[in-house]
């Protein structure tokens, strides 16, 4: 009697849509011939048959919206002999259907199977230039993967100079492996997990820190002693914060959780290349001064590699003063989850811009600095970003209380 294999969408595969060219019921069919093509939201791929013989019954139509689990088509293994002599598969299809093994596609791979080639090995095929014949192919039956094709695209980059043209080009480039750290480590899985997270905007604010450099001129005229310009930095994003408390909190999938307390971070760069953050906690009740002298206490002991964990958790904002090595400008900076936003702040530099004195616009040269904020989509929109980095922005020109 005849024998079905029915095609069915993956498990576990988000909802997909069937696309290409619809193949024609009781068409002969070969093992792995790729059937259908099923478009996800985020790749391509092609279902194979999952045995030799003839298409019994398709079961969507090209641009039909699938769910998981739904049956594409089924293939009858026993009708090809059958259909050649000009006969029908005895039996039929319904008593074929009736008889079906499911062939799952899989979730978010090409099949591994299949004679032809997935639209992803064909893209980077096309991309680099490639015959399929060039690339050794190490799937399934002699098939040619994706995986295949990034190889060999990786092993002719280490052999091949292009600038130098023929076999004498084909020579190893000289390099050195740095082994990471466990910071690097850390630091790497953080930033792609915050990346992949929360979809990240920038807004990017400048400020005249005019006031600023005459406040610590003054304070150490009179002291002896002035604030570093970050203590300024985070006294202005406190104010910010007070203005603007949305930006101090964290994304839950139920609701949005808003600090009282104002727990800010800031970057500091480690001797072996690393970046931490430790936290100034409870950084609303503190003055400037108090300010300035936690961020000396643990700037030092984050370069000593002392911080204790306390000193590196519980931080709902972080500062990133990425200016301090001569950057102008980064965006986007990472949000170090599980927060809503974080400042960067660039390299101070004395520019020439338009201010109106005693009632005339005038170019004056004076001390700028570009301010950005990183945000989490999910939590803050352009208007609560915009109100905070205008407060900040206030609160670094104005003359300091």
């Amino acid at each position: 009697s005849a024998r079905c294999s029915s095609m069915a969408a993956g498990r576990r595969a988000p909802s997909s849509t069937a696309r290409g060219r619809a193949r024609p019921a009781r068409d002969p069919v070969a093992l792995h011939e790729p059937l259908v093509e099923i478009t996800t939201d985020k790749v391509n791929m092609e279902v194979p048959a999952p045995a030799a013989g003839v298409l019994a019954e398709v079961c969507c139509a090209a641009g039909t919206r699938i769910e998981p689990g739904a049956v594409l088509g089924r293939v009858s293994t026993d009708a090809a002999a059958g259909v050649a002599a000009g006969g029908a598969p005895e039996g039929g299809a319904a008593a074929a259907a009736q008889r079906s093994t499911p062939a799952v596609m899989p979730s978010t791979t090409p099949p591994a199977a299949a004679l032809g080639l997935t639209p992803a090995v064909r893209q980077l095929l096309k991309q680099h230039q490639l015959d399929a014949a060039q690339v050794p192919a190490t799937g399934p039956g002699g098939r040619l993967t994706r995986e295949d094709v990034l190889a060999y695209v990786e092993q002719r980059h280490l052999t091949d100079d292009s600038s130098v043209p023929g076999p004498a080009a084909r020579q190893a480039r000289p390099s050195r492996r740095v082994p990471h750290t466990p910071m690097r480590r850390s630091i790497a899985t953080n930033m792609a997990r915050s990346l992949a997270a929360a979809p990240h905007v920038t807004s990017v604010f400048e400020a005249d820190m005019t006031a600023v450099l005459a406040d610590r001129e003054a304070r150490k005229a009179a002291t002896g002693a002035a604030p570093t310009v970050t203590a300024y930095v985070v006294r202005a994003v406190v104010a910010a914060l007070g203005r603007v408390p949305e930006v101090n909190s964290r994304w839950h999938e139920a609701a949005v959780e808003i600090f009282e307390d104002i727990n800010i971070g800031v970057g500091v760069a480690t001797p072996d290349g690393g970046l931490i953050a430790p936290v100034n906690n409870g950084a609303q009740q503190m003055s400037l001064e108090a300010i300035h002298a936690r961020l000396d206490d643990v700037t030092a002991r984050a370069r000593a590699g002392t911080l204790s964990q306390a000193d590196v958790t519980g931080g709902t904002f972080t500062i990133s003063n990425h200016g301090v090595s001569g950057s102008l400008l980064a965006a986007p900076i990472i949000i170090p989850q599980p927060q809503a936003a974080v400042l960067g702040v660039g390299a101070l530099q004395r520019r020439p811009v338009v201010r109106v004195i005693d009632g005339v616009e005038s170019i004056v040269i004076r001390p700028m600095v570009y301010v950005t904020l990183t945000l989490d989509h999910r939590v803050l929109d352009a208007q609560q970003s915009n109100a905070f980095m205008v407060a900040c922005v206030a609160a670094l020109e104005a003359p300091p209380a």
